[in-house]
């Protein structure tokens, strides 16, 4: 009784201060502007559906794509083996679901090789990470804390599976010794090559089945805690990030209607506009930015994927799209704490652009859209660029020379080179 009331509180616990982070999370989310995205549901639906549910963007990379593919189906599948650690924990069973017989055991036995698949590919990833050193995982902005955080993850679920086949491999030789409490229920495929390296001891054997057994449970319960602090959130936020995303075609750039509304004033001054025009153009901080693009600051994996095919990283411009997301999800993060700590009027003298993101990356980006093409979810870094841009010339009347060199002869000339409209043709003629 004590173990059950035990784990009621931990149970408790770990699902409320999960739910205190998340809605945290969601309230630094709502800072940012409104927009709508409601539209197309269906048209949505089967994004999330192509996209974060069926990994369609991941192929791209078949090596990495193979091996996330267990990892995810593993930690999708497998937890449905917690449901029943937990129904056992709060009533002291042990395998409540053994009553449906062979469907037990097969899904038992799919749970180790799932579980055995998913320890293999995280071996993998750490091998890619800190042996191999593939180059997309380094950068500026990949400092000691993200690359620390993803060995973190892979090594936690490496024990977590180790655990897991421990537990079953301790409980299939209990079951064998007819130990009371361990009724004979499920298969155990790779698990029964472990019962070789235990004892044979009962008591030994209980104490290790129970110690995995906790082991398991509550490192789910602390890797659901340490989601909110980590790039993995993804894993939750990757549904409802390619649910809201940018339905439009990628490169289409929309006429700002708020410019629009002043250009049809000074045209027409019987014109009324249906909207006020904003207090600012494009957007200087966070708060500028809408609640998509903050979502897909939280959203972000940190894989590396947009940076390494950005054409101007590629050529060692300090533009990197995976720092602009990182940047991003830092600053909200620490515009939410000074919202805790002292109110909503707090002003901190910062800001995303010049305090996180510099000058010169925003003017390095072509717009080419390869960083969003290559995301696997959807992420659209070049939005919160290009809004950055607008605040700079539009807001500051600040852009480099060599932009505003072109928009002056796109004025006098109606073309970005300085030659007059009359010799256009010139290089056509005939020497």
């Amino acid at each position: 009784m004590i173990a059950q009331i035990l784990f009621l509180v931990l149970t408790i616990a770990a699902v409320a201060l999960f739910t205190i982070n998340l809605r945290k999370i969601i309230r630094n989310i709502r800072l940012g502007k409104d927009i709508n995205r409601k539209d197309q549901p269906k048209k949505r639906l089967l994004t999330m559906m192509r996209v974060a549910f069926g990994q369609s963007k991941m192929v791209v990379r078949p090596i990495p794509a193979f091996l996330h593919f267990f990892v995810y189906i593993g930690f999708v599948i497998i937890n449905i083996e917690v449901l029943e650690i937990v129904i056992d924990g709060l009533f002291g069973t042990h395998r409540i679901f053994s009553g449906l017989g062979g469907t037990y055991n097969f899904l038992i036995g799919s749970f180790e090789i799932l579980a055995f698949t998913v320890w293999v590919a995280c071996a993998i990833f750490l091998v890619r990470r800190n042996i191999i050193k593939i180059k997309r995982f380094s950068g500026v902005e990949m400092t000691t804390w993200p690359k620390s955080d993803a060995n973190y993850i892979l090594i936690v679920e490496i024990l977590l599976m180790s655990a897991f086949l421990l537990m079953n491999a301790a409980d299939a030789k209990l079951q064998a010794l007819g130990s009371g409490h361990y009724i004979s229920a499920g298969t155990f495929p790779v698990s029964q090559y472990l019962q070789n390296l235990l004892p044979n001891s009962e008591g030994a054997l209980i104490a290790i089945e129970r110690g995995c057994w906790w082991f398991h449970i509550v490192g789910i319960f602390a890797f659901l805690n340490y989601l909110p602090y980590s790039k993995h959130f993804h894993i939750i936020f990757a549904f409802p990030n390619t649910y809201f995303s940018n339905l439009e075609p990628k490169g289409e750039f929309n006429n700002m209607a708020s410019v629009t509304n002043e250009v049809k004033a000074m045209l027409d001054p019987t014109f009324i506009p249906l909207e006020l025009a904003p207090s600012k153009f494009g957007a200087k901080d966070v708060t500028d930015l809408n609640w998509v693009n903050l979502m897909n600051a939280y959203t972000c994996t940190e894989c590396g994927r947009c940076t390494s095919v950005c054409p101007a990283n590629i050529t060692g411009k300090l533009l990197s799209p995976r720092k602009i997301m990182m940047d991003t999800r830092d600053r909200i993060t620490e515009v939410g704490k000074n919202l805790e700590k002292h109110g909503a009027n707090h002003v901190d003298g910062k800001s995303l652009l010049d305090d996180y993101i510099t000058r010169e990356e925003i003017w390095a980006c072509t717009t080419c859209n390869a960083c969003v093409e290559a995301c696997p979810v959807n992420i659209d870094p070049l939005q919160i660029i290009m809004e950055l841009r607008q605040y700079a010339v539009m807001e500051e009347s600040q852009a480099p020379a060599s932009i505003n060199a072109m928009l002056g002869n796109i004025e006098n000339n109606q073309a970005p080179w300085k030659y007059s409209p009359a010799d256009r043709l010139n290089w056509a003629k005939e020497e």
